[in-house]
């Protein structure tokens, strides 16, 4: 049977943990192995890790003597990989059922595939599940799709559509691309899709994989606006000073990667406006002509000088 190692990292999440562990373990089709690494948690996650693995035959759990933070916790988890598949999964996070067989298949299928991701649902404060579809209709055809990993650079750009608790990889193409990045906190998962990407074909599975929660100590939260845009750029420029030249040594993936993340500056700039936070606004609209030579030329750039006259008639009417 094919097997799947399973990687959860965990600092203070034992509320999350078993739901997060017994998903994996309760997955058809596969055999999975899962290694908990505790990163010196405070609360009670040892308690609950230990209770698993009494539980557990293919549960391991690790436990820090000191913390050592999120990106050399996963490069750990990396090292140790033995089995045919990789799934990073958050404590917090947990799987759907079916989606390990689903993704395997593919893979397993299609051998150039060097990772694959799904929809998943967003799970915030008790609130009902909320979609996170990552590509529609029109960019992707009904069911299972393989796209080109140049095809999935493009369709990334300047933004991380991969659901993380989704992301199924090939471990022999996982240990030759290597871990995480430290100088990338924010945005580590970003650029490995996208160095993934590099290495052969990217599977879309066409189906709910997993439930990735949102609360109020996501490390994402203390990234947002520019802040957050600039994080994003950063892995870009990382992975075009190293595996975009696998994929591109013309550089036109860049400059088209750039383009498209100019129009997502522009983006913000109208929601920006929208929220009558017109410094901001302004802010955004800089950013975006300064990432681009072309971003006049986008679609965002017109839609934004149209948001701007239209924001200028209504002040002018308003007085």
């Amino acid at each position: 049977m094919v097997s799947v190692d399973i990687v959860v990292p965990c600092y203070n999440y034992a509320r999350f943990l078993r739901h997060a562990v017994e998903s994996a373990m309760h997955q058809d089709d596969v055999e999975v192995r899962v290694l908990i690494i505790d990163d010196c948690s405070t609360d009670l996650t040892p308690d609950v890790g230990r209770e698993l693995t009494h539980e557990f035959a293919g549960v391991t759990f690790r436990r820090h003597a000191e913390n050592k933070g999120h990106v050399a916790t996963f490069n750990e988890g990396i090292a140790e990989l033995t089995g045919d598949y990789f799934l990073l999964l958050s404590a917090d996070d947990y799987l759907l059922p079916g989606s390990l067989g689903r993704a395997v298949r593919l893979m397993e299928a299609h051998k150039e595939i060097s990772f694959v991701f799904g929809r998943a649902f967003f799970s915030a404060n008790e609130r009902p599940l909320q979609p996170w579809v990552p590509l529609t209709r029109g960019i992707v055809h009904d069911g299972d799709t393989v796209l080109s990993g140049r095809r999935f650079v493009e369709l990334s750009s300047a933004l991380n559509i991969v659901p993380t608790p989704t992301a199924v990889v090939r471990t022999s193409v996982q240990l030759a691309a290597g871990g995480y990045r430290p100088e990338l906190p924010h945005t580590g998962d970003m650029e490995m899709w996208l160095r993934l990407a590099a290495y052969g074909s990217v599977g879309y599975i066409d189906a709910d994989q997993a439930v990735y929660r949102l609360h109020g100590t996501n490390m994402s939260i203390a990234y947002e606006g520019i802040d957050d845009l600039e994080a994003r750029r950063k892995a870009l420029n990382i992975f075009f000073a190293d595996g975009a030249k696998k994929m591109d040594p013309s550089g036109a993936l860049q400059r088209e990667c750039l383009h498209r993340f100019s129009g997502e500056a522009f983006r913000q700039a109208r929601m920006a406006l929208n929220r009558g936070e017109a410094n901001t606004a302004r802010q955004f609209r800089d950013y975006g002509l300064a990432v681009s030579p072309t971003a006049r030329l986008s679609l965002g750039w017109v839609r934004l000088l149209a948001k701007q006259a239209m924001r200028r008639q209504s002040l002018t009417a308003i007085r």
